[in-house]
């Protein structure tokens, strides 16, 4: 196995920030060699099964290893509680995907994440998020979601993204949902969110995020324009190098916007969950606050303006999303 293939996984696809979480990080790299063929192949074969495919019996386990695997590459112990985060990026795809373990049972977990009308509360929470609605008769739901800036716009100026939602597999054993978009914000192709959850222990839930999309020249060129520019001194999680003084050099660029979305998702998915026993309403306020809060634990990263303003703007949002339909357009 050559060291290209042993790290290549199979493409999940979002931009966000320029157009378009409370828990510590672990930022990984995928590892290769000779003595690591053996746990990448078994990571490859994970990858290639997925969740309800023909081998539906071993994916649970298979999702348990991937977690132990990525975990076991951690350099740095940096609080209680383990959140991975790992990026790759091609010459045209880019993908980020956590691990997690969330603090609620899996049962809560599969009950939050299997609905679609529930992820509309979740992706609301991102900052660049500025409108979402689901719809369609069950099996063929879609939402219409509206990214752009990280201000107030008019639905009119926003970019749209139409995900259809799937659920491949929802039992007492393992969760595997997907929202895909042909296509997504700033000429970007093949926009995906995916998760897979499975039981950790009684009272835990791991959970695995993939974020990813594919991307042109068109697209290559938007981002690299904000990067240039608003972007220019922002940066990710991952540990890319050392300065002189010691201290860490961390992913800039494609992968650094990819890596500060994956962690916006994920937070969002656990401040949802993690709010199940509240009144739907309540829910939703609780939900913005505590996500505001986790990504500020991350504030060199994830810092974009005040909880004031940030709770302000979604208010406006949600008022919106509750009283106007999204603009018709095709898929």
């Amino acid at each position: 196995m050559s060291t290209r293939a042993c790290v290549r996984q199979r493409t999940v696809p979002a931009p966000g920030e320029g157009q378009a979480g409370g828990m510590p990080v672990h930022s990984t790299e995928p590892s290769c060699g000779p003595r690591a063929a053996s746990r990448h192949a078994l990571l490859w074969v994970a990858c290639l099964v997925g969740f309800g495919g023909a081998a539906q019996g071993a994916a649970p386990e298979l999702l348990r290893e991937r977690f132990a695997a990525v975990s076991a590459q951690a350099t740095r112990t940096v609080a209680d509680r383990p959140v991975y985060l790992q990026s790759n990026e091609t010459p045209d795809s880019l993908q980020g995907e956590v691990f997690a373990l969330v603090e609620r049972p899996y049962a809560d977990v599969r009950r939050a994440l299997a609905q679609a009308d529930q992820w509309c509360d979740i992706l609301i929470l991102h900052l660049n998020v500025k409108y979402c609605r689901a719809s369609g008769a069950p099996a063929a739901e879609v939402l219409d979601v509206g990214i752009g800036r990280k201000l107030d716009q008019p639905l009119a100026e926003v970019s749209w993204v139409k995900f259809h939602y799937r659920v491949a597999r929802s039992d007492a054993d393992c969760l595997d949902v997907t929202l895909q978009a042909r296509s997504g914000p700033l000429g970007t192709e093949d926009y995906r969110i995916a998760v897979e959850a499975v039981p950790y222990s009684a009272r835990q839930a791991l959970v695995h995020l993939r974020y990813a999309y594919r991307f042109g020249v068109a697209a290559r060129w938007s981002m690299k324009a904000y990067l240039a520019t608003i972007g220019s001194d922002k940066f990710g999680f991952s540990i890319v190098g050392q300065r002189a003084d010691g201290q860490p050099i961390r992913v800039g660029g494609l992968r650094g916007v990819l890596e500060r979305n994956t962690m916006r998702y994920h937070l969002a998915i656990e401040a949802h969950v993690m709010n199940l026993g509240l009144p739907p309403a309540q829910r939703l306020t609780q939900s913005l606050e505590d996500w505001f809060s986790a990504t500020e634990r991350y504030a060199p990263q994830l810092h974009e303006m005040d909880r004031g303003s940030y709770l302000a703007m979604k208010q406006r949002e949600l008022q919106r999303q509750a009283t106007e339909l999204p603009p018709v357009r095709a898929d």
